[in-house]
């Protein structure tokens, strides 16, 4: 009894294999016509519509920036997708066009790119933008050893930015030429700055106020402090003689207090200049100002004449200081 089962199992275990290989061929026979037919890919959706299909999802967003880097000259930090894709293994007939470059065009609709670049500043005044930080510091090293000044600060700035238009960056040699220029007008600018610090230095000052104008070119004919037989006391200015006509230029910024015609003085201009320093130019023939107008060092503000006590044209140039007058050639017409 014992030797019949073992038989009848041998044989039933002999047919199951028989027919689980028969099985597995057809399995297998299966398959290979499905694969045929159809091919595994995964379904991409954003926010729930379908957008196409992709082989392998890990590398979509590599290929998604290669994509973009490779149709810009511009470059990029960092492209990112604006909404997380979703993805679905499924099988996709052969026939369907499921070409990546497809699903690419639409994803480059929902992506963020980052571009970078670098800002380089004359002064802290930005001038030109590169692409590389090569790129700068080759370019600020360069012009630092063309320029040996202390007093030009070249800086470099990485900048980053979402809108392409932005990054409008120059070819090297172009940034090089329009940085180097800017520089050298600004060393020109910075030697004129010291010049001018060192004539307003030399220039005669009252109570802080720097005069920096002679009103007239001529010849001194009173000076001050001198008695006259058409005066009634010494003279409280300087008299300078000139051409009739000849413009009178203020000495120093200010307002103007007065234009008017005032007995002996004639025609009178007074101007304020401030820390309680006035001006006064007297028996012009024209005033070019009024009261109120503010007027600048070497403005013209009168024309020389002969109007009220005078013997000739000539302008009389006075100096007060907190109302009480000095004389003028402490200060101007002193050479």
């Amino acid at each position: 009894m014992e030797f019949i089962l073992k038989k009848k199992l041998k044989f039933y275990t002999k047919e199951f294999l028989k027919f689980f290989n028969i099985a597995i061929i057809a399995f297998g026979f299966i398959i290979a016509i499905i694969l045929i037919k159809y091919k595994p890919m995964y379904k991409v959706s954003i926010s729930g519509e379908e957008v196409g299909y992709v082989e392998n999802k890990q590398a979509l967003e590599e290929t998604l920036k290669e994509e973009i880097i490779q149709n810009t000259n511009k470059t990029i930090e960092d492209v990112s997708l604006n909404t997380e894709p979703e993805y679905e293994l499924k099988l996709v007939s052969r026939a369907e066009n499921t070409e990546e470059k497809n699903l690419l065009q639409e994803l480059k609709e929902d992506v963020t790119v980052t571009y970078k670049y670098y800002e380089i500043a004359v002064q802290e005044t930005v001038i030109e933008k590169v692409d590389t930080s090569e790129e700068a510091e080759e370019l600020v090293n360069e012009i630092k050893e063309e320029n040996d000044s202390e007093e030009i600060n070249l800086s470099v700035v990485e900048k980053y930015t979402q809108n392409e238009e932005e990054v409008s960056t120059s070819d090297l040699e172009v940034a090089k030429e329009n940085v180097q220029e800017t520089v050298q007008t600004t060393i020109e600018e910075i030697e004129q700055q010291k010049e001018e610090e060192e004539r307003l230095n030399a220039l005669p000052s009252i109570n802080g106020i720097k005069l920096a104008v002679t009103p007239i070119e001529g010849k001194i004919t009173s000076r001050y402090g001198v008695r006259s037989s058409i005066r009634k006391s010494t003279h409280t200015g300087l008299d300078i003689s000139a051409v009739k006509g000849t413009d009178i230029k203020v000495v120093a910024d200010g307002t103007v207090t007065a234009a008017s015609y005032n007995g002996s003085y004639g025609n009178l201009v007074k101007v304020d200049h401030g820390n309680g320093v006035e001006t006064w130019y007297a028996h012009t023939s024209k005033m070019y100002v009024k009261v109120g107008d503010a007027v600048k060092a070497g403005d013209v503000i009168a024309a020389v004449g002969s109007t009220g006590n005078s013997t000739g044209p000539h302008l009389h140039l006075e100096i007060r200081v907190n109302g009480e007058h000095v004389n003028p050639q402490d200060y101007l017409y002193n050479n």
